[in-house]
């Protein structure tokens, strides 16, 4: 479980987050049950390299001035011209409780389908599960390397883990194959006259 130290915030102002940011920070919030809500700001290289090597789902250690907090990340706010996070809620969690999240899935495999020409579409990118913080993993791995074509998989279809459960309908399509798309060759019978067509600017404009 990685730690990140954190330092108490005790000005709360934009100006005075903008200054967390540019001194390299994140501005942060810890909450809980049974705890006071604690402004805090981190290190952003740390969390960012955490969050993509770990997860979003990634149970976090926050020492705040020599007392660790056991945290899940709740929410975060990004810019996205600077694809960088400007504020971060983090919720302390009982180890021994379960909590739901959603879980990135990941399709492995070469379907069959696929290698008879039909095409994959993914339906679900994420599914919501409910487990202990402990027992969470990173991506939720689907085999589809027996899908064929016009075959789906669905929630009910994965297998099932001593650690997690799913929690969304188990009717719900994770992936498909489609079938090859028949192109249809379209003849009207006529043939097309030289010369320039009447619309032809407002047709450049509308391409535009």
């Amino acid at each position: 479980m990685t730690t990140l130290q954190a330092m108490k915030r005790t000005e709360f102002t934009n100006s005075a987050k903008r200054k967390v940011r540019e001194s390299g920070q994140v501005p942060a919030i810890i909450y809980g049950k049974a705890t006071e809500s604690q402004p805090v700001a981190l290190d952003s290289i740390q969390l960012i390299k955490t969050l993509r090597e770990e997860g979003k789902n990634t149970v976090l250690h926050l020492n705040v001035d020599g007392s660790s907090h056991a945290v899940m990340l709740y929410d975060m706010q990004t810019d996205p011209l600077k694809n960088e996070i400007i504020h971060a809620d983090f919720h302390i969690v009982d180890m021994q409780a379960d909590v739901e999240v959603e879980v990135p899935v990941h399709l492995i495999g070469e379907a069959q389908g696929v290698k008879d020409g039909g095409v994959l579409q993914q339906s679900l990118h994420e599914i919501t599960i409910s487990a202990k913080p402990g027992n969470i993993p990173q991506t939720i791995d689907v085999d589809i390397s027996s899908l064929g074509v016009n075959e789906t998989t669905t929630i009910k279809d994965l297998p099932q883990s001593p650690n997690y459960q799913f929690v969304q309908d188990e009717e719900q399509v994770v992936a498909s194959i489609l079938p090859p798309q028949q192109e249809e060759e379209i003849d009207s019978g006529e043939e097309q006259e030289p010369g320039t067509p009447v619309n032809a600017e407002g047709r450049e404009n509308n391409e535009g």
